[in-house]
């Protein structure tokens, strides 16, 4: 098993693969990705992501808010950031200027394993139109709440790192047992105010006025393939069409969105 926490360099390494393997492909069977096309990651980390869209010939930018992750991005892609393939805006997402700061709108907006650790979900996802070039899409990458480790139990220290289904407890009882184990209360309490399920999600989607354009759940998270050696497997239809049920089950979905009466590239 891999520890993403320690080694950001292999982390790095390990999101641009995934995003080359899973995350590209599943966007591209609704939306072709075209060279030269703009692509924006909102909460971009280290940029692996991004970099993908990059070896497939897009231009990006990167907001992140963690200036230190920044930092690395720059260490580990020095020519793309010389030459002007990637930049980065080291700002809250609330604080940029479309045409200062990111240079105008994208065809392709990434958010993957962020809006689960967004407060007012709605607010972002309706607000990211404005970023959107006509025709453009927005993909998001989440762990549902409710899945057995929807409340990012990785972080802990003890072995309430390895307990599915803990983060389900009741408020006090949870914030206790954080406390008394010597684990980050406050972070972890922080996700378990914004995470967010597959309802949720989609509500949100529908009365932001966007419709799905793609949408594939997973019963084993494709991230599970360095992370765990696990191959990634999709969840089975009969999980899947069972609304709240299907959230305890599945520990990753992936999404295109669009807004109302646009275009995809491939219709």
């Amino acid at each position: 098993m891999f520890d993403f926490h320690k080694d950001r360099q292999r982390y790095f390494e390990i999101q641009v693969l995934n995003a080359e393997e899973y995350v590209i492909p599943f966007i591209e069977e609704k939306f072709e990705i075209k060279k030269g096309m703009k692509v924006l990651e909102i909460g971009c980390g280290e940029g692996g992501v991004l970099k993908a869209f990059i070896n497939k010939g897009c231009t990006g930018v990167g907001v992140e808010f963690d200036e230190p992750r920044i930092e690395n991005a720059k260490l580990f892609m020095p020519e793309e950031v010389a030459s002007g393939k990637i930049r980065f805006v080291t700002k809250d997402i609330y604080q940029v200027d479309i045409e200062n700061d990111l240079g105008g709108t994208f065809d392709i907006i990434v958010l993957k394993d962020v809006i689960e650790h967004i407060h007012d979900q709605p607010k972002l996802i309706g607000w990211m139109k404005k970023f959107l070039a006509p025709g453009g899409v927005i993909f998001f990458g989440f762990p549902p709440w409710y899945m057995p480790f929807g409340g990012h139990q990785q972080m802990c220290h003890t072995k309430l790192g390895k307990l599915p289904y803990i983060h389900l407890l009741p408020k006090p009882l949870y914030r206790w047992v954080l406390k008394k184990k010597k684990e980050p209360v406050e972070a972890l309490m922080e996700i378990r105010e914004t995470g967010i399920s597959i309802e949720r999600f989609e509500r949100i989607c529908k009365k932001e006025s966007y419709h799905v354009l793609h949408k594939r759940h997973y019963l084993f998270n494709p991230i599970y393939k360095w992370k765990f050696g696990l191959k990634p497997r999709r969840q089975a239809l009969l999980i899947r069409i069972i609304p709240y049920v299907r959230d305890f089950f599945t520990t990753c979905v992936y999404y295109t969105i669009q807004p109302l009466n646009t275009k995809t590239e491939k219709e």
